[in-house]
């Protein structure tokens, strides 16, 4: 009896809102037991609902698997699909009328190997590959104002004449504000420059030529400037030799009384001239 009326004052003595605390707990309670015997919400089986077994905190509703997380929901344990899921879930690929095209092989002109890409054949068209490229050797770049200079070619020469030469683009270091530099192949240069001349030796010729006229345009240029400089040295020393009038009055000197003054006349030019004497 004693322990019945102490049951009964402790329910007495609590508060309103620790019955309310009590009851909620006890409801998410009911709900969290519930939901471990229900099936999956997302499930899309129209079958009757089979009876979850709880192994480990893990629950199996229709046959799938779910972990208890204790906060009152479930996570689905993934799974080794089967053979079967994973042939449902591969779709057939469609068939097509392309016909696959055959890949076309060049010869490296160093190696004598097959080559499908190389990065001379894709950028310049020439047909080596990366194995056997020397881009500090005879695999060299040139720019098209030294190709110009060196072996005397024209603009029409680099991209009119058939077939136009391949280049790639640079930025200049010596000023980024400057125009890209273009950037051709050296052994491509030097063949186009044989198509130009027709030979070595007649490119040679050429190019001697023209340092000739260029040195007796030189000279030429030299005289004519020399030449100015002497003209006008010359014409400085004429202005700078004329000589100043100097008056000449001899013996003509005659005395004023009205003014008290003299005055004397330039022998040469009639100047005259008055004075007072101290």
């Amino acid at each position: 009896m004693s322990g019945k009326k102490g049951c009964c004052s402790k329910q007495e003595s609590l508060s309103d809102y620790q019955r309310r605390r009590i009851e909620e707990n006890r409801q998410k309670a009911i709900n969290l037991r519930q939901a471990r015997l229900l099936t999956h919400p997302y499930s899309s089986d129209k079958k009757q609902p089979e009876t979850a077994v709880s192994v480990n905190n893990v629950i199996k509703v229709s046959g799938t698997k779910y972990i208890d997380s204790g906060g009152g929901f479930l996570i689905e344990q993934r799974t080794n699909p089967t053979e079967e899921e994973i042939g449902e879930r591969l779709e057939p690929v469609p068939e097509t009328d392309a016909i696959p095209l055959p890949i076309e092989y060049d010869e490296c002109l160093e190696c004598s190997d097959r080559i499908a890409d190389s990065y001379l054949l894709s950028t310049f068209d020439y047909s080596v590959c990366d194995a056997c490229r020397e881009p500090d050797g005879q695999h060299s770049l040139i720019t098209r104002t030294e190709a110009k200079q060196e072996y005397l070619l024209k603009d029409c020469d680099l991209d009119s004449r058939e077939p136009p030469l391949k280049y790639i683009s640079r930025k200049n270091p010596h000023n980024v504000r400057w125009g890209e530099m273009k950037l051709y192949l050296h052994l491509q240069i030097e063949k186009r420059a044989l198509e130009v001349w027709g030979s070595e030796e007649k490119l040679m010729q050429e190019k001697q030529e023209r340092e000739e006229k260029r040195e007796v345009a030189k000279v030429k240029k030299y005289n004519k400037r020399l030449k100015e400089l002497r003209m006008d040295v010359r014409s400085s020393l004429y202005d700078k030799t004329v000589q100043v009038h100097v008056h000449s009055y001899g013996d003509s000197e005659v005395y004023n009384e009205v003014e008290d003054n003299y005055t004397r006349t330039c022998e040469s030019c009639g100047h005259l001239e008055t004075y007072e004497k101290m």
